[in-house]
């Protein structure tokens, strides 16, 4: 199987979901590959064939993205190291979760969740511990007895009731066979990792000042916060309180209208406007949804508001047009 099949299977399971999907960012460097939204679930996924190919920048940027946007990262792939993925599994990568198109499939479009996560060491399940203790003691078992039947220690069953452990599968089907009682908590492939993310606004100063840099500044100065990227499909994400707007900074070129374009396309899933401040003379206004604004123009305006107009003006001159 390619990256190929796979991304295509991958937008074969989320359209089934009713997910609308971004075109593919087939620009490098890219630290997603689709953007797929349904209702107020927004995913940015990440597609490799061996997940183990991720790397720590790339799932950095991902979660500044996703937690900026308000979506979760997603990793999708068919292997790890020398085997291949089993589905129902969830594999952790830089806190990003990993998973089958089959456990993808389960999850969106059949809505049964994983049960199994991947660690060193083998395939674990969270216990449900309040569920566990009220069983052990409903059938009039203490944590020894329990513990000597399962060969484990007693304070192993003490932290499997306090959540503070996972447990193997084969025990997992030991204990709900003694207690005949399901104790296998869903994983939920759709939470947040906040606390593992750090998002950079606004700008900061680099101490090698990369050419783009005075535009990103120009826009922080005149009220937006900027979360600047390093391989998104554009060059930063710029906030105010009313608008959210996904900024590239380029010459006007063939390859600045293909990211253009490819931008207007992830503007629509992620609900943002898309907008190009172009370095020299624009030969349009708009490419689709994506705006184009000349920087000696951004240089006249005095604040957010002046740059929303403006905004506003071309996308209903282009709406108008078509």
């Amino acid at each position: 199987m390619t990256k190929e099949i796979l991304i295509h299977q991958i937008v074969d399971v989320l359209q089934q979901a009713g997910f609308i999907v971004s075109k593919r960012c087939n620009i490098r460097p890219r630290s997603f590959d689709l953007a797929a939204r349904n209702n107020q679930i927004l995913l940015f996924c990440k597609v490799l064939y061996n997940i183990d190919g991720l790397n720590e920048e790339t799932a950095r940027e991902m979660k500044s993205l996703a937690l900026y946007l308000g979506g979760t990262a997603i990793l999708i792939g068919a292997k790890t190291r020398d085997q291949m993925l089993e589905d129902s599994v969830v594999y952790m990568r830089y806190d990003i979760p990993a998973v089958s198109v089959q456990t993808l499939y389960d999850y969106f479009v059949e809505e049964v969740p994983p049960l199994v996560s991947a660690a060193p060491g083998g395939l674990y399940v969270s216990i449900d511990g309040d569920v566990l203790k009220e069983a052990r003691k409903r059938t009039d078992m203490s944590l020894g007895a329990l513990a000597t039947e399962l060969g484990v220690s007693r304070r192993t069953i003490s932290k499997y009731e306090e959540g503070g452990m996972d447990a193997s599968i084969d025990i997992v089907l030991q204990l709900e066979e003694l207690l005949d009682v399901a104790l296998a908590k869903s994983i939920d492939i759709l939470r947040r990792f906040e606390k593992n993310v750090t998002v950079e606004m606004p700008v900061e100063k680099k101490s090698e000042p990369q050419p783009d840099d005075g535009i990103l500044n120009m826009l922080h100065t005149l009220g937006y916060q900027v979360m600047s990227t390093s391989q998104a499909p554009f060059k930063a994400i710029s906030k105010d309180t009313s608008d959210t707007i996904l900024t590239g900074v380029s010459t006007y070129s063939s390859a600045m209208i293909k990211r253009a374009d490819l931008m207007s396309s992830i503007s629509c899933v992620t609900r943002t406007k898309s907008v190009f401040i172009i370095n020299g003379h624009i030969k349009s206004e708009t490419v689709e949804n994506t705006v184009l604004i000349e920087k000696c123009e951004l240089d006249k305006l005095s604040g957010t508001d002046e740059l929303a107009d403006l905004i506003n003006e071309r996308t209903k001159k282009h709406n108008t047009e078509i």
